[in-house]
């Protein structure tokens, strides 16, 4: 009941970063029920049917990934003082985000619910009744538990990550100031690119193999292929903190002015926190690119419910980003209200933020695109 007073009076930004939440989880709501529908429509191909269900963890994963990052910068969920006295210390304040993002969460499975059973052709008396009554077997009952319990693993895995997240934690060993050392994800990050290239190079060069059935028609593909992209994304994911560091120490080298030191200390410091969804964007458009290289916009390798799959991975990564220096930008401010108190001017704090972001554009731009161009090399000709 705290959690739904705290969510009807935050700011409206808040309630709008939740909103999306919500709208990425009826997405993956609406996606892992038609995997049951497509299940019930054809109990003969149940590896099929495993393997679209294993395609749905992906979006899933980026939509607990940024319901997390929005738990993370909503206001209401931070230690202030006075707060302990009331009851509300640290461990209660993680168990109300916790709540907060299975109540967003909740409430777009249930939309999803709603919107699925209504394009079957179950709930009538609105436009599009049983416009995809064919393609979501509205021939066969849909077993309401199964239905459920698929609708409730968004909600408890996403409440879950967001109380891991924020519970309270020991306050760090190093002095304030320090600067931090390089993440140790670097060396590890490359090696599973490698691995990830050879894999395809391998399975590439095999045959075709069996395609891996996804929603949608893509599914001309080995499935060593697709592991091998897989670990060529975690990869990239795994490498973003390190090499968002080394673009601050880069920053910082050969007699650097107060810009160049300000935006290298900005992103040394804050390189894990901005690094890992900047890794994982990275990877998401390379596979992209190196699937729509392959395929073709207009070929029609691409279904509607994969089409829904990819958006929500988009968009719900891309927004996590966006969280993520929002939320970097709230843990600095102190900093940048000390150095305006001590007349620095708000252009080079503007400067300072403009080259930050154009140093990582210039490093995980061609970074991007040259991953997957690698990735779509074993398959071309």
């Amino acid at each position: 009941m705290l959690a739904l007073r705290l969510a009807r009076g935050a700011h409206p930004l808040v309630l709008t970063r939740r909103l999306l939440v919500a709208a990425a989880a009826a997405g993956v709501g609406f996606l892992l029920l038609c995997t049951l529908g497509y299940a019930v429509g054809h109990p003969e191909r149940s590896s099929a049917s495993v393997l679209r269900l294993l395609w749905c963890a992906l979006p899933l994963a980026a939509t607990v990934q940024f319901a997390v990052a929005v738990a993370r910068t909503d206001p209401s969920t931070r230690p202030r003082p006075g707060l302990s006295a009331i009851g509300l210390g640290p461990a209660r304040l993680t168990a109300i985000a916790a709540a907060s993002t299975a109540v967003a969460c909740t409430l777009g499975s249930m939309v999803a619910l709603l919107f699925y059973l209504h394009l079957r052709g179950d709930i009538t008396g609105l436009p599009f009744d049983g416009a995809a009554a064919e393609l979501l077997a509205a021939d066969q009952p849909i077993p309401l538990a199964a239905a459920l319990t698929l609708l409730a693993v968004l909600p408890v895995t996403a409440a879950t990550a967001a109380g891991l997240a924020l519970r309270p934690r020991p306050a760090p060993a190093e002095p304030e100031g320090a600067e931090k050392p390089m993440p140790s994800g670097l060396p590890w990050g490359v090696a599973l690119i490698a691995v990830g290239l050879a894999v395809e190079t391998y399975a590439g060069q095999g045959g075709g193999g069996d395609g891996l059935p996804l929603p949608g028609r893509f599914d001309g593909n080995p499935v060593g292929v697709l592991a091998g992209w897989v670990l060529t994304a975690c990869g990239l994911a795994m490498a973003g903190p390190g090499i968002t560091h080394g673009c601050g120490r880069l920053l910082q080298a050969v007699r650097p002015g107060a810009t160049r030191l300000l935006a290298g200390r900005v992103l040394t410091d804050e390189a894990r926190r901005i690094g890992r969804p900047l890794g994982v964007v990275s990877a998401v458009f390379s596979c992209g690119l190196a699937a729509a290289s392959l395929h073709g916009a207009g070929s029609g390798a691409f279904g509607p419910l994969t089409g829904l799959g990819a958006v929500l991975i988009l968009a719900c990564t891309t927004a996590t980003l966006m969280t993520a220096a929002l939320e970097s930008r709230q843990s600095r401010a102190h900093i940048t209200e000390a150095l305006l108190r001590i007349g620095a001017p708000p252009t080079v704090l503007r400067s300072a933020a403009w080259m930050r972001a154009g140093v990582l554009l210039a490093v995980f731009l061609p970074l991007t695109w040259i991953v997957a161009e690698l990735a779509a090399l074993p398959l071309r000709g």
